[in-house]
């Protein structure tokens, strides 16, 4: 346990301001989201863009990209939650068996190609792992996206696989950060689901465009 607590604030103190402040941002972007709060994605972008300043100067290039299409669905986010119905917000919802359907073609078609990529055009030693956390995450993005409450299961099995991952590239700090976003991700399913009991207790019967 010494040893491990040693590890991470020996990383602690390795990682740049700019580091530190796109975990910040990430951190208040999750929570402002587990609240239903729109401006989630306002420091979700600037987590996003800062994010990818610091994986350019590592030449991390297949993470540039999951991150700029995290980047395209927040702005996506922003724009469905809150310019698409100016007549009243998108009510948080379940998937439909046709979105289900959209979830498993992200998640299937974006692990074999994420899977290819790694595997033949990069130096990756975990392709398979790091592949199906990224095809998970970009499934539950565009559930969170669309305001469905599966969003935080999808992201969760992201966070599940992430988090050994992590430890074994001996990532402490971004680790105990994916701990921490899983335990916000349980909170944020509790509290949409909440909503969700209010919303069909004041309008058993929402129409979502």
């Amino acid at each position: 346990m010494t040893e491990f607590i040693e590890k991470i604030s020996s990383a602690l103190q390795a990682t740049s301001w700019i580091e530190r402040l796109a975990v910040g941002f990430s951190i208040v972007q999750v929570l402002l989201s587990s609240r239903n709060k729109i401006s989630n994605y306002f420091f979700g972008i600037l987590s996003i863009v800062l994010t990818i300043s610091v994986l350019f100067q590592a030449r991390l290039y297949a993470e540039i990209l999951l991150n700029m299409y995290y980047l395209v669905m927040s702005f996506y986010g922003l724009w469905y939650w809150k310019f698409r119905n100016q007549q009243a917000e998108v009510p948080i919802t379940r998937c439909t068996k046709g979105e289900w359907r959209t979830v498993f073609a992200i998640v299937i078609l974006g692990y074999g190609a994420l899977f290819l990529f790694l595997r033949y055009f990069t130096d990756s030693d975990v392709p398979m792992l790091d592949a199906i956390v990224s095809s998970s995450a970009w499934a539950g993005m565009w559930l969170l996206a669309k305001r469905k409450i599966e969003n935080w299961i999808l992201l969760n099995i992201s966070n599940f696989i992430a988090v050994p991952l992590l430890f074994y590239k001996d990532l402490y700090l971004f680790a105990c950060l994916t701990i921490f976003l899983f335990i916000v991700a349980i909170g944020g399913y509790i509290k949409w689901r909440s909503i969700m009991k209010d919303q069909f207790q004041s309008n058993p019967h929402p129409h979502v465009a």
